[in-house]
């Protein structure tokens, strides 16, 4: 027999626990790091360039960019999920385990591209930029974002990967840096260079683990292109590759660029796991050390001497 409250249309206390909890697991949060640190790092760079740094653009910048990635979270899931790419043995639970119902979804995933859209409205009041230049970069995000599962669904034609290389490293940096600067230096978005090879691997490993999934529903990836022990020597160079970009900056700039390497352990831990087969929990690892890493980079840039190819203006 129902709860009077129940009866009543009234939803108990723990299911809106459930249900809360239900749509910050949807947006899954560990993966925040990808966008948030290049978009730090483009405020940095700006910084260290023209000395300007505007807290409430940064704010409103890491806004604007995480409704998005969240936005784009969102619409994996649905798309994966309603392809047949998603099933009992994925990792994201959200619609496989009934957490939430795919109109939820999709009501969420609208409100954060608006929350996405509507910061920008005030980052054009406030930066220093020309709006055309902010809207192309903001809504090709935001374009990326969507179609990688969505629409024509890039993701499925093994296009995914240069999506995500491209979205969550050049083009977050340089809509920072842009924002808070109102102009831009092509040499800055080689600084991303190190995040946005963290970023892939984050991508790399989830495919990964999903390629008899993936393959079941047709879903094309570069992983299930290539298979297991190429896709383990890839991860290998994506994860190792930002630690030779560090050592190349510490030999010819500064010493403080070697402060990264305290993180070292944590990657040589995450290619023996992809190694022994220990995928299913890589991809949160792999998003921790892309935050730890990428902490840990920009202290390096912001107490060098000099960032060789930035001209201060």
């Amino acid at each position: 027999m129902k709860d009077h409250k129940e009866q009543n249309g009234t939803i108990p206390k723990h299911q809106k626990i459930i249900s809360w909890s239900g749509y910050l697991l949807a947006l899954r949060p560990w993966s925040f790091s990808a966008s948030l640190m290049p978009v730090l790092l483009g405020a940095l760079l700006c910084w260290k360039t023209t000395g300007f740094f505007d807290v409430a653009i940064l704010v409103l910048t890491a806004v604007s960019v995480l409704g998005v990635h969240a936005a784009g979270n969102l619409v994996n899931t649905y798309y994966d999920y309603m392809k047949g790419v998603d099933s009992k043995v994925s990792d994201d639970r959200t619609l496989v385990d009934h957490i939430l119902t795919p109109d939820q979804v999709v009501r969420l995933g609208g409100f954060l591209y608006t929350v996405g859209a509507v910061s920008l409205v005030f980052l054009v009041a406030l930066s220093p930029a020309k709006m055309e230049h902010l809207a192309l970069l903001f809504f090709g995000g935001l374009s990326g974002s969507f179609l990688y599962t969505g629409g024509i669904g890039l993701k499925y034609y093994a296009l995914g990967d240069v999506v995500i290389l491209i979205t969550f490293g050049p083009l977050s940096v340089l809509f920072s840096y842009l924002v808070q600067c109102g102009q831009f230096q092509a040499f800055s978005l080689l600084y991303a260079l190190p995040l946005a090879l963290h970023t892939e691997a984050i991508l790399h490993s989830n495919n990964t683990r999903d390629i008899k999934t993936d393959k079941k529903a047709g879903a094309i990836t570069l992983a299930t292109l290539i298979g297991r022990q190429i896709s383990y020597a890839i991860y290998c160079v994506l994860l190792f590759t930002p630690y030779v970009v560090t050592m190349v900056l510490s030999v010819n700039v500064s010493q403080r660029f070697l402060i990264p390497y305290l993180t070292i352990g944590l990657a040589f831990q995450l290619e023996r796991d992809f190694r022994n087969g220990k995928l299913q929990t890589l991809p949160k690892k792999t998003a921790k050390l892309n935050l730890f890493f990428g902490l840990l980079y920009l202290l390096s840039c912001s107490i060098s001497p000099r960032l060789p190819g930035l001209t201060r203006t």
